[in-house]
């Protein structure tokens, strides 16, 4: 073969090589790759799949605050519906402030409906309150959030977590109320609400009102007793034990034992009435502080009136009763004490407020309206026959007081300021009272007798009768036994005279018996005159010639 380069030059100092074949090079006809590359192409497929699926079955995320981060972790907390796993926590954040924390939960793509406005999301721990002891499961598993999905249509990412379980979840069929109360009492979320002692429902909420003057509680009752709730029906405090003592005995009261602890609610129509069509969703009603004031009919508007007394109030407390002839009319409201600068003495104002239409309620025809010129003048023309108001005792045992209203004909007269507000009205001070000022009365009286004196003078009186009774032992005595014998011997001498043999006795009987024979001769002659009284002058027929 022909050296396309040239002839190959001598090498020096020697012959030159013979010539190399040049070398034949043959391609191969196919590449087969090595099997070492099939384990990291698996994987990357595995991995890429692994990512689809992520993808595919990612949810939205979405974050909740907190006002601490108490059992939760980042990749080991669960976000659970019904015990279902509907998300895990990635991420826990101090917000920018750092009054909470931020908790970035990403759900999974079945939770997407998780992702509205009305969801709310809270811990689940170990928590013990009104509807009992709740959380056990998470001694051994650990806290997760629980979550109840709301009904808004309205896509949302942040929200503020509860800091307590909600005591109704949205899907949970029933009827939510609203309650208006003067005080909170001893209720509390979860608290039971009973029908009839079967308890129905439970508190979800409480709030105070704008004006700081009363309570807001909101109520949730399970279908199907919500049907029992109508326009008539009457909600009170049913907490604790209500013991009444009257004429009958002692009378105990209670809801269930629940209520002596945790405090509870009912509600019932009226007796006697119906309870009118199922109220509708958040219907609002008034909460009375017990059954007694709940069933009791409206009392409309009170009228403020106060009495001054002249005497202690030991006793008497705010809330007490005002009752005419038994019927409560109100209660009282304020006790003060006032000085009278002209008397120069105290008076004991007691504020009351009245409730007319109890009274009216009961008196067949209206009754005038107290603050018109008619409820006036009636209210004059009662004072003026003798209403007055009156301390009297309500319970002997703790010595609490009452005002009673009553008409005193013989009350001493009085005039009421029907003008002023408030309206002002006479008073008299009770039985009890007036008993303990004669008492005083007479107390006074015996203090200005000379006791001592008295007793100088019936000891020297005493000293007087022990020497005449000396006297009459000495002197009067001895004549006295002188006497009793003379007298003696005088009986002695008239007993053997008229002793049954004595001749007396006998001479007595001879006389009597010619006296007796004398008699019946006598009344033999006065027969035959009668017969024959023609006798005396003619004498006996048998005597004629």
């Amino acid at each position: 073969m022909n050296n396309p380069k040239g002839p190959t030059p001598p090498s020096a100092g020697g012959p030159l090589p013979p010539e190399l074949p040049e070398p034949e090079i043959v391609k191969p006809k196919r590449w087969l790759p090595s099997l070492v590359w099939i384990v990291p192409l698996v994987a990357a497929l595995i991995g890429v799949a692994l990512v689809v699926k992520s993808v595919a079955t990612r949810g939205p995320t979405i974050t909740i605050s907190f006002a601490n981060a108490e059992g939760l972790e980042p990749g080991k907390t669960k976000v659970k519906y019904k015990d279902v796993d509907i998300g895990s926590v990635r991420a826990i954040k101090l917000a920018p402030n750092l009054s909470h924390v931020l908790v970035t939960v990403e759900l999974t793509k079945d939770a997407e409906a998780f992702a509205v406005k009305d969801s709310r999301f809270w811990v689940v721990r170990p928590r013990i309150g009104a509807s009992g002891v709740s959380g056990l499961s998470t001694l051994l598993s650990g806290s997760y959030i629980g979550a109840d999905a709301g009904r808004s249509k309205e896509t949302v990412s942040d929200f503020v977590g509860l800091e307590a379980p909600p005591a109704v979840t949205i899907d949970e069929k029933g009827h939510r109320y609203t309650l208006h109360s003067d005080t909170l009492g001893s209720l509390d979320i979860g608290t039971p609400i009973f029908y009839r002692r079967i308890q129905v429902g439970q508190v979800t909420g409480y709030s105070l009102d704008q004006d700081g003057t009363g309570v807001t509680v909101q109520v949730f009752v399970s279908a199907p007793y919500d049907q029992y709730v109508g326009a008539n029906t009457r909600w009170w405090h049913a907490s604790g034990v209500n013991v009444q003592l009257d004429s009958s005995g002692i009378k105990v009261d209670t809801q269930s034992l629940a209520t002596i602890v945790v405090g509870g609610l009912a509600f019932q129509a009226p007796p006697g009435k119906a309870m009118g069509p199922q109220a509708p969703e958040n219907a609002t009603f008034n909460l009375a502080d017990n059954e007694s004031d709940a069933m009791r009919e409206p009392d409309g508007t009170p009228v403020r009136v106060v009495m001054y007394f002249n005497q202690s109030l030991r006793g008497l407390s705010v809330g007490a009763a005002v009752d005419f002839r038994g019927i409560v009319l109100g209660q009282v409201t304020d006790i003060g004490i006032e000085y009278d600068p002209k008397e120069h003495n105290f008076a004991m104002p007691v504020t009351i407020d009245l409730y007319p239409m109890r009274l009216s309620r009961r008196i067949h025809g209206e009754s005038p309206a107290p603050h018109t010129p008619e409820g006036r003048e009636l209210l004059t023309r009662l004072v003026q026959r003798g209403l007055r108001g009156q301390l009297r005792t309500g319970n002997l045992l703790t010595g609490q007081l009452y005002v009673a209203l009553d008409i005193f004909p013989k009350a001493p007269p009085a005039t009421a300021n029907v003008d002023r507000d408030p309206i002002e009205l006479p008073t008299i001070p009770n039985s009890l009272e007036e008993l303990q000022l004669q008492v005083a009365d007479i107390a006074k009286k015996l203090d200005k007798i000379p006791f001592d004196q008295i007793g100088t003078n019936l000891n020297e009186s005493l000293k007087s009768a022990n020497q005449l009774f000396a006297q009459v032992n000495d002197q009067m005595l001895p004549q006295m036994r002188g006497t009793l014998d003379e007298a003696q011997k005088t009986f002695a001498a008239a007993q053997a005279t008229l002793q049954q043999d004595s001749p007396l006795q006998s001479d007595v009987h001879q006389a009597m018996t010619e006296l007796t024979r004398t008699l019946q001769s006598l009344n033999a002659l006065s027969d035959y005159l009668e017969r024959h009284p023609e006798s005396l002058l003619r004498g006996k027929s048998g005597d004629n010639p």
